[in-house]
């Protein structure tokens, strides 16, 4: 019997981000965030990593540069980051730095849709939560040593 695609590992995982993806924008506009799930996710990676460049940040959050640029450019409008110059490896390169006011939005964005997500997960055992994220890294890994580039 011939397996089509949408009976593979594959699809089921594609669907699942793609769930994902809904429900976070979903619950975005359910709560008047006033960020989009990009924007957000630039601003909490931002916090928890320090002197990041465009391109260190687009490969953090799964983007191309030229869709994290477009990002940025709203965010610094807004106050959320700034954008200074510096020297990386002998190039000159803007680094990003979350503002007090950027800080302040993710706080009080998490403080808004972390009982939402906290509501899904307690639907799913801790254990099958840990072993789905243990089996995903090591499916990434092999899926790794397959491709010719790196991402």
């Amino acid at each position: 019997m011939k397996e089509h695609f949408r009976d593979t590992i594959f699809y089921q995982i594609e669907l699942t981000a793609k769930y994902c993806k809904l429900l976070g924008a979903q619950v975005f506009e359910q709560f008047k965030i006033g960020l989009t799930i990009e924007e957000y996710t630039i601003l909490d990676t931002l916090i928890s990593k320090q002197e990041l460049c465009q391109r260190d940040l687009a490969k953090l959050i799964l983007k191309d540069r030229a869709n994290t640029g477009k990002l940025l450019d709203g965010l610094e409008k807004r106050g959320y980051i700034t954008r200074k110059l510096s020297m990386k490896n002998n190039r000159p390169v803007k680094l990003i730095e979350i503002t007090q006011e950027g800080i302040y939005k993710v706080e009080e964005a998490a403080k808004r849709i972390r009982p939402h997500y906290i509501a899904i997960k307690e639907k799913i055992a801790n254990s099958d939560i840990a072993r789905v994220g243990s089996l995903l890294t090591e499916l990434r890994h092999v899926l790794e040593e397959s491709l010719k580039i790196q991402i």
